[in-house]
């Protein structure tokens, strides 16, 4: 496959480490699910004025305008980013990125968007520094916000003021969201997930803001060291390998610490001394200016996964800032301090999730939505006979890849490697499993064309089948690694190198074959994060027992594959009165498998900040996996292609 025809921006290739001039131009890139929400139109100065003025208002400090495909952030080497920014609005609704219709909408005097709410997009510029106010740099920190009560038509604002309207006020509080990684979108998640936020969260009365944290994504500068999507996977085939398919390990690991060596100096290379400012500690400073420019005394936020570790260091460092802060899929950043402690704190529910979940559910709800319940030949499927028939499965794969082929994509093969990655990402979303279950099914029974459909969906970056942008802007996936290795930079790094690495390798496959393998990649490039930057800026190593000015709300789930329950448990001992814990017996990762009890609780507690007395609350699932996950199922089969929808 050829890369674009076209050079790469020289200024894009090298930054000198101790460099004073301005960033380099960061073309912003939007996930999948913005571009689908979004108009294709560009804005056109020439229309006529918008019917509900003009955009970004005076004195906004976010400078919102009505989101389109035009709307990302100024690049930081803009001389006149407001006037660039300010150029990007559009003044025809028909192109702005409303919310859903919904069956309380009223049209009233012609407006097809009243009681509609509205996408706005914005920025805020931070220090990217904050510990040195000599350094001139900043972060263009790039905001997506859901404002719950639309747009108010100018000709009817005095109409509106006299008769109590909320359409175009800003809520009485602002859910902030984040959705973890590290490297996650805020600005993504807020597109996919806001509107079902707020409706959950507060009955659709609080607006939503999600962000890009520093170093991803449209947020500037950005990190990605690989100039080149299709670079990213080429050596990731090389050196992502999984340790029960590496002939020998200890060459397999020298290789991963050879490409981890060399793409820590392309970080280097291309961002100099940027990665030294990517802490959670700087993270957490960022959302306090977020909270500050948003004019509320206090903080309100749904923060998920590694978001949840952002909201601890954050409440511990600005106490007097907490507000209701919810932390769902509970990680304890006391782990993440440690050598790889990232990685091997959080294998403990992987295999209990696969055989008490994905297996033993299937089982529970039969042949008609989980096709692994059906037996093959005579007699019954028992809990034990399925799981020596994939393990099977995948040890077969680990001794010989399946060959695979698509019209769309060609010949393939069926890896080991990226089967268990498959698995291990799909014990995140129930909603996956009868897909996940209809493949590997096939793939038992020797057609491998879904498991090929499967793994070409999620495996790779680079896409042939789009076209290539004059200037392509790789994923900024090396900032999670930067932001892993920066919080534990201090760790001591054991006396007898690679051996320790290939012990701790070992142990954690040993110890959960799902997620040994893909835990350990996340810490492993840390060994060489010293090399190239000494100390971080800042990091925070307090307490988590601050008293702070609300309790906050955490959710930890007892088969989340990736933030253990033991998670919660732990920062609810040191939080102490600072905190109640919601214990959700669920499956998948956060507490996205629907509890009306878990809800309720994370309703009044934002609405009204109600918190359980007790310290601790069991809430339950209102549904079993395979049951309510079926029509979605349906849906992403078609989305793959719809000959491999099952015929029953």
């Amino acid at each position: 496959m050829e890369k674009s025809s076209l050079p790469p921006d020289p200024a894009l290739l090298k930054l000198q480490p101790q460099s004073r001039q301005p960033w380099p131009k960061a073309l912003a890139i939007i996930g999948c699910v913005a571009l689908v929400s979004l108009s294709s139109h560009l804005p056109s100065l020439s229309q006529p004025g918008s019917p509900y003025g003009t955009f970004p208002l005076p004195d906004d400090p976010f400078r919102f305008i009505p989101c389109t495909n035009a709307t990302l952030p100024p690049s930081l080497d803009d001389s006149d980013p407001e006037e660039s920014w300010a150029s990007l609005f559009d003044p025809n609704p028909d192109h702005w990125s409303w919310g859903n219709a919904t069956a309380k909408q009223n049209v009233q005097d012609g407006d097809p968007y009243d009681g509609r709410g509205i996408y706005l997009c914005g920025y805020l510029d931070v220090p990217l520094d904050y510990t040195n106010e000599s350094d001139p740099r900043i972060v263009r920190l790039a905001m997506t916000k859901y404002q719950v009560s639309g747009l108010a038509p100018v000709d009817a604002a005095a109409l509106h003021t006299n008769t109590g309207s909320s359409a175009g006020r800003k809520s009485e509080r602002t859910i902030v969201i984040e959705p973890g990684g590290p490297g996650g979108s805020g600005t993504s998640y807020a597109w996919r997930a806001a509107q079902e936020i707020t409706q959950r969260l507060s009955d659709g009365k609080f607006d939503v803001l999600g962000w890009d944290p520093r170093g991803v994504n449209t947020t500037s500068p950005s990190i990605a060291c690989f100039p080149y999507n299709a670079d990213r996977d080429r050596w990731a085939m090389l050196t992502g390998q999984y340790r029960e398919v590496a002939g020998s390990p200890e060459a397999q690991l020298e290789l991963a610490d050879a490409m981890n060596n060399a793409t820590f100096r392309a970080c280097w290379e291309r961002h100099g001394d940027l990665a030294r400012f990517v802490s959670t500690a700087f993270v957490a400073r960022d959302m306090e200016e977020i909270r500050k420019t948003l004019g509320e005394e206090e903080l309100t936020g749904y923060l998920v996964s590694y978001g949840t570790g952002i909201g601890q260091t954050w409440a511990n460092m600005f106490p007097d800032s907490v507000g209701r802060v919810i932390l769902d899929g509970t990680e304890y950043v006391r782990d993440h301090r440690l050598l790889g402690g990232f990685g091997w704190t959080a294998l403990d529910n992987a295999t209990d999730a696969w055989r008490d979940g994905f297996l033993g559910e299937c089982l529970n709800a039969g042949p008609k939505y989980c096709a692994l319940s059906q037996p093959r030949g005579s007699g019954t499927v028992s809990l034990q006979d399925l799981e020596i028939r994939m393990k099977k499965l995948v040890v077969s794969l680990s001794q010989r890849p399946v060959a695979g082929y698509l019209d769309l994509s060609g010949p393939s093969i069926i890896t080991y490697s990226a089967l268990v990655a498959a698995i291990y990402g799909a014990l995140y979303n129930p909603t996956s499993w009868p897909a996940l279950a209809q493949m590997l099914y096939e793939l038992e029974g020797g057609n491998s064309t879904l498991a090929t459909a499967f793994l070409d969906h999620s495996d790779w970056e680079y896409d042939p089948t789009l076209p290539s942008p004059p200037s392509p802007k790789p994923s900024t996936d090396e900032l999670g690694s930067l932001v892993i290795c920066a919080d534990s930079y201090d760790a001591p790094l054991p006396p007898d190198g690679l051996v320790w690495w290939q012990s701790l390798w070992a142990n954690m496959t040993t110890q959960a074959w799902i997620s040994g393998n893909s835990r350990f990649f996340n810490v492993f490039p840390c060994r060489h994060f010293i090399t190239h930057w000494p100390q971080p800026a800042e990091v925070y190593r307090g307490d988590l027992n601050h008293t702070l000015k609300n309790p906050v709300l955490l959710i930890a789930e007892t088969y989340d594959p990736a933030t253990p329950l033991r998670n919660g448990r732990r920062l609810l001992s040191e939080m102490g009165k600072n905190a109640r814990l919601i214990v959700h017996h669920g499956y998948g990762h956060s507490s996205r498998d629907k509890s009306n009890c878990t809800d309720s609780v994370a309703k009044a507690f934002i609405l009204s900040g109600t918190v359980p007395e007790e310290q601790e609350t069991p809430c339950f699932a209102d549904e079993k996996p395979y049951l309510y996950a079926w029509r979605e199922h349906i849906q992403e089969l078609m989305s793959w292609n719809p000959k491999l929808l099952p015929r029953r």
